[in-house]
């Protein structure tokens, strides 16, 4: 009997959100390092373009979490683990490399919400029209729109946010490898990704919850809740992922460029 994805759902529901977290991360982890054994840098560049757009999917959930007073959107693990993709760029293929993994995952979310806002563009069924052939394709409209119909603020604010950290990030590696040279992997991943994350934070929330937000939230609410809230767990992600970072050596199959 195939498997039925709604089943699988069910079951997953049952699994504690810390746990589900942790598995997702190492799935991420891992896609990541058999998309550059696969195909190299266009593997990667792959990725991060799929993980963009995915990540600003799943941020409309929310879970509560054990560790956390209040839910917590999702989409940080996502996002979080492009900065993996990213230094293994850098660390491998270059710093060019990297910024234009940086840039097609900005294309690539900015062309699909394009396409989806073409898509609802196109006027929907009426019930006369749909039948009882077409009943279904109703409320389609109201859920795409719900899904891929971005509000203006979050959007410049995300995109503004990802292009800014990313390049950061990638600057910031190369900072840390011309100093310490081949040594000091864990460094330069760790380092890297902690603070352009931090960049991340404070760019998206002061720009989406208070330059572009209709009411804006008080400054103890913008650090507390919305800086903070999540770092801990992004900085956490990020020493999970550095095993993986020394695993790429191994996926590459190359020690990596100095340029």
């Amino acid at each position: 009997m195939p498997l039925n994805p709604a089943d699988l759902v069910a079951a997953l529901h049952a699994v504690p959100p810390e746990l589900l977290l942790l598995a997702q991360a190492l799935f991420c982890f891992g896609t990541i390092l058999l998309f550059a054994r696969l195909f190299g840098a266009p593997g990667l560049y792959l990725y991060i373009a799929v993980a963009v757009i995915a990540a600003n999917v799943e941020v409309l959930k929310a879970v509560q979490f054990s560790v956390y007073d209040h839910p917590v959107a999702m989409g940080t693990v996502l996002f979080s683990s492009t900065y993996l993709a990213t230094d293994i760029l850098t660390e491998h293929y270059g710093r060019d490399a990297a910024r234009k993994a940086v840039f097609l995952g900005f294309a690539a979310y900015l062309l699909f919400t394009l396409l989806m806002v073409l898509t609802l563009g196109f006027r929907p069924l009426t019930a006369e029209q749909a039948g009882a052939d077409m009943a279904w394709a109703l409320p389609m409209q109201d859920h795409m729109a719900a899904l891929f119909l971005p509000a203006p603020g979050l959007f410049a604010a995300g995109m503004t946010a990802y292009l800014c950290s990313q390049l950061f990030d990638v600057w910031v590696y190369q900072r840390i490898r011309g100093a310490t040279g081949d040594k000091h992997l864990w460094l330069r991943n760790n380092g890297s990704t902690m603070l352009s994350s931090l960049v991340d934070n404070v760019i998206f929330s002061v720009l989406a919850w208070v330059v572009f937000a209709p009411e804006p939230v008080g400054w103890e609410a913008l650090l507390h809740t919305y800086i903070l809230g999540t770092y801990l767990l992004r900085v956490g992600l990020s020493l999970l992922d550095t095993p993986f970072m020394y695993l790429s050596r191994l996926a590459v199959g190359r020690p990596g460029l100095a340029s």
